[in-house]
């Protein structure tokens, strides 16, 4: 039925839609639902007493400050502390190549803000990160799917997809989202190289990467660029970098940061000052405080280690309930693991189903930019117990059995 206002509306609200996943959670809120859809960090690992403790601090000792506005690109020894990490790392930035964003959806919106014309292409994972279309679909994006297995995106067909003209690319090399996988380092060389001779911009979206469990740390495509382009390891590259403190500290502050060349930063500002102003001050010198004198790099810890047993539980869970036929993705850090089922399944349709055995799940073909999928589904392990991941899985397992009976 319209109203009065439909046709006052500008023409991107047509690509608009709800989030898949925002929309599941509103099934999955009766408290015996056992949800394993959110891409939720565990709430028993954020750091409450610390956050307490530099609430108390601040407002005690910087109060005026944090209560006040702040500049566009974002709080000066935040952007210091994050500079300083980078840089430990090999890649020589200072804090005129970060700014401060709330949460990496904004940055991934404000980068559709500056970057996409209605009809632009932009060569992205299948399946990837459904929160990076719903993003671009508003600015008017159309999508170059390349395919992705256990190594990540798949460079030996990535040159045909580059052909197409794509503004950018948008990779997720570390425990992607939805599928756990890891860009492997060979493939990691041939992204830059193939998107240095084609002239194409990559960005690193990387929520993930301190969350390793096991295996050898792979550098990010942001280093190996810089690598590639100077010696010194300055940061001129073609690589804009996103990460965030939701996974390491917590979702609620919504803080995260861009790093990309000074010119792009500059045009990041322009789009933010349109949007917001400024992320929140007080949030900021809030993760300031929480995250100095090394306290992050032994929170991590405590993440890594108790996300690790929860995708152990869920591996041997999957292994004793699943059928013949049922396969997951083995991620080595992350949140999440992804299902395949046989071809006959399609999980959209069946998430009702599992909902009414009180388990619920994300439906794979939420994540393929241009279709397909319809037979996967994304798990996250790390915001359930143990003894409810094997609850909800074994609830799982008798879904799927039940469906390849009754075909």
């Amino acid at each position: 039925m319209q109203t009065p206002w439909d046709y006052r509306y500008a023409q991107r609200t047509q690509r608009m839609k709800a989030s898949a996943i925002r929309e599941l959670l509103k099934l999955t809120e009766q408290k015996d639902v056992i949800s394993f859809a959110g891409g939720l960090p565990a709430p028993d690992v954020f750091p409450v007493e610390e956050f307490k403790r530099a609430c108390l601090y601040v407002l005690d000792n910087n109060g005026a400050q944090a209560l006040q506005y702040g500049s566009t690109d974002g709080y000066v020894p935040l952007r210091e502390m994050i500079a300083r990490y980078t840089n430990r790392l090999g890649i020589g930035v200072s804090i005129d190549n970060i700014m401060i964003t709330s949460g990496s959806q904004q940055a991934l919106d404000l980068l559709g803000k500056i970057f996409i014309n209605r009809g632009d292409r932009v060569l992205v994972e299948n399946p990837t990160y459904l929160g990076a279309i719903q993003a671009w679909n508003a600015y008017g994006a159309e999508y170059i799917p390349v395919a992705l297995d256990d190594d990540g995106m798949d460079t030996r067909v990535l040159e045909d997809a580059l052909r197409k003209g794509p503004k950018f690319i948008y990779v997720l090399p570390n425990f992607q989202n939805p599928t756990g996988a890891t860009l492997s380092l060979e493939r990691r060389l041939q992204l830059i190289e193939l998107a240095d001779q084609y002239g194409v911009p990559i960005i690193e979206d990387d929520p993930y990467g301190q969350l390793r469990f096991e295996g050898e740390h792979l550098p990010a495509v942001e280093l190996l660029d810089s690598q590639m382009r100077e010696k010194n390891n300055a940061y001129t590259g073609n690589v804009i970098y996103l990460s965030t403190f939701s996974k390491i500290l917590a979702p609620g502050i919504r803080l995260a940061w861009v790093i990309a060349p000074t010119e792009v930063i500059n045009k990041l500002v322009l789009a933010k000052q349109g949007a917001d102003l400024h992320t929140s001050t007080f949030n900021q010198i809030i993760a300031h405080e929480v995250g100095q004198h090394g306290y992050l790099d032994r929170h991590v810890k405590l993440i890594q280690d108790t996300y690790r047993e929860r995708r152990n539980v869920m591996f041997e869970a999957l292994e004793e309930q699943m059928p013949d036929g049922v396969n997951w993705t083995h991620p080595h850090g992350g949140l999440f693991l992804w299902v395949t089922l046989p071809e006959i399944l399609n999980t959209g349709e069946m998430f009702k189903e599992a909902v009414a055995q009180k388990v619920a799940y994300v439906p794979g073909e939420n994540f393929f930019a241009c279709g397909g999928g319809t037979n996967t589904m994304r798990l996250n392990f790390s915001c359930s117990k143990p003894e409810m991941i094997n609850e909800g899985i074994a609830r799982l397992g008798q879904v799927v059995k039940s469906k390849l009976i009754h075909r």
